[in-house]
């Protein structure tokens, strides 16, 4: 067989089911590879950030890592904010990047980028196939260290003429493969863990993104159940613990609820787990849960005392370590602490409808809520409808939120939603975007329309680049700079695409065409003409402490 033909039947061997690409001259040989392969299903975007994004979704929505395949120059270029979008989330990805033929490398060859240097900060590991012979190797390594410890995207290069190579079982180099050792928790640090927990008055768990992972959701609300504790969460980890749980208060950090803020404040012992106290998270570090025992298990060593010192920094996966954990942990009310939590909002501010029977954004969010249930996945693009969404849907079920939280990329929702509805095409999937973050992939309706995807997609159309505007409304006396944006009719267009549109302006004709949006089969755009300067409320001003918030 050809390099090509060992790539695809590599993949095939580590469980591949479906690939998100867009063709060109270097990865011709792979798209002709393909083209015989029967149980690989390929996924024709319409834009390579796309391709990444959308591997991106169908990894957060399965556990399973994301193939994308991209061809060499531009269709590499385009790619990188996906991979990087990734990375900072930690999303296990394949990234597929064809490449000019080695004998051409360094020439300033026609679509040649060295995109093995230009991504090596935003991948946990790269690849470039030189010799057909290592593929095997290459491909095996790849999976392990984007699905093993902290996981990732991984990317590999592929010139153009080792892909054309041919090779037989017995050219394959036996290559060593090192495994990767998953740190565990210690059996000190479990006994001064437990300890502190069961002798804490006014506990407080944090939960991340590295809570979704295998039994991660469960140990969680055993913990919190058999110890009374509160639960906050930052972005990434809201849909690991039910949000109408009374021990959940909402997200923590910027854009928090008062709750949560306060409760992490006031903790004599807060508990962090996997998540890495990102600046949206903390506010002013300085101010950040300042009388607290602080404990923090993160799977990822570098994490640990990067942004907050701790008192108890471990090195091990949530799973793992809260198995043990709970070996030694008494059940205890903290009954006066919840008294004193239950006078502060656990929910974002009463929002009150416009009198002149305009659409509130949050009005919206909450009648998608009501119209769906709880195995909905939901993606959001980036913006006040993000947090908006974080606030008022109600998230039940691990897996079923997808956002971009620590690149903060606009454009990733829709693609998102598709490599969702790829995934999982016999359930909900809806989309939650603004006008200004749609039209940047908006061309992604095509492809959901060739594949009869199940996507549903709700526009919050206010005119306004809208966080950006807000900032500039709160933070710089109201100079609107280059943040009004004009759209086209999203709904009809939509028809032009093939797909089904609807648009509403009022609440009576939200909830129709909510409800009647979800009942159509196939994608259907949404679009909602809400009040323009709604803000996003709590939010806590650059700089200050997580004490310091602007409720309303």
């Amino acid at each position: 067989m050809y390099g090509a033909q060992l790539l695809i039947k590599l993949l095939e061997e580590h469980g591949v089911d479906t690939i998100f690409g867009y063709p060109g001259g270097a990865v011709l040989p792979v798209y002709d590879a393909l083209f015989d392969c029967q149980s690989i299903k390929h996924i024709l975007v319409r834009h390579e950030q796309a391709a990444v994004h959308a591997a991106d979704g169908y990894a957060r929505a399965t556990g399973k890592p994301g193939i994308a395949l991209v061809t060499s120059g531009p269709g590499a270029t385009n790619a990188v904010t996906g991979i990087a979008t990734a990375h900072v989330d930690s999303v296990p990805l394949i990234v597929l990047t064809g490449q000019v033929p080695t004998n051409l490398l360094g020439l300033d060859s026609f679509q040649e980028v060295d995109i093995f240097a230009m991504t090596m900060t935003v991948t946990k590991h790269n690849f470039m196939v030189t010799d057909i012979r290592d593929l095997p190797s290459v491909i095996h390594q790849a999976f392990q260290i984007a699905t093993s410890g902290r996981p990732g995207p991984v990317l590999i290069d592929l010139p153009k003429d080792v892909m054309t190579n041919h090779v037989t079982e017995h050219d394959k180099k036996d290559k060593e493969i090192r495994s990767f050792i998953v740190p565990k928790i210690k059996e000190k640090e479990i006994h001064i863990i437990a300890e502190k927990i069961n002798n804490a008055e006014r506990p407080v768990l944090i939960i991340g993104g590295g809570c979704i992972a295998g039994d991660g959701p469960t140990l969680v609300h055993e913990l919190a159940i058999r110890c009374d504790i509160p639960v906050t969460s930052t972005l990434m980890g809201l849909d690991a613990f039910p949000a109408e749980h009374p021990l959940h208060l909402g997200m923590l950090g910027m854009h928090g609820t008062v709750a949560a803020n306060r409760a992490v404040h006031g903790a004599d012992v807060l508990i962090s787990l996997g998540m890495r106290f990102s600046d949206r998270v903390t506010g002013n570090k300085k101010s950040f849960s300042p009388n607290s025992f602080k404990i923090h298990i993160d799977i990822d060593n570098a994490e640990l005392n990067k942004n907050i010192r701790v008192d108890i920094p471990v090195c091990s996966s949530v799973e793992d370590a809260l198995t043990q954990i709970l070996k030694y942990i008494k059940p205890k009310p903290h009954t006066s602490w919840h008294e004193k939590i239950n006078n502060w909002a656990k929910h974002a501010p009463a929002f009150k409808p416009v009198q002149d029977g305009r659409l509130t954004p949050q009005e919206v969010i909450r009648a998608i809520d009501k119209a769906t249930d709880e195995q909905t996945i939901i993606s959001t693009d980036v913006g006040q409808h993000q947090i908006w969404t974080a606030h008022h849907y109600q998230l039940h079920t691990p897996r079923t939120f997808l956002t971009s939280g620590g690149l903060g990329t606009m454009g990733y929702g829709f693609p998102a939603a598709i490599g969702a509805a790829v995934a999982f095409p016999e359930r909900q999937i809806v989309c939650i975007s603004g006008d200004g973050s749609f039209q940047m992939n908006m061309q992604e309706i095509m492809t959901a329309v060739d594949y009869g995807l199940n996507v549903k997609v709700v526009i919050l159309k206010n005119g306004y680049l809208g966080m950006v505007r807000q900032w500039q409304q709160l933070f710089l006396n109201q100079r609107y700079s280059a943040v009004h944006i004009s759209s086209p009719d999203f709904a009809a267009m939509a028809t032009t695409f093939g797909a089904t549109g609807f648009s509403a302006r009022t609440l009576d004709e939200a909830y129709a065409i909510i409800h009647e949006g979800i009942m159509t089969k196939g994608p259907v755009i949404m679009e909602f003409e809400v009040v323009e300067e709604a803000n996003v409320y709590p939010i806590v001003p650059p700089g200050a402490s997580n004490q310091d918030m602007i409720e309303e």
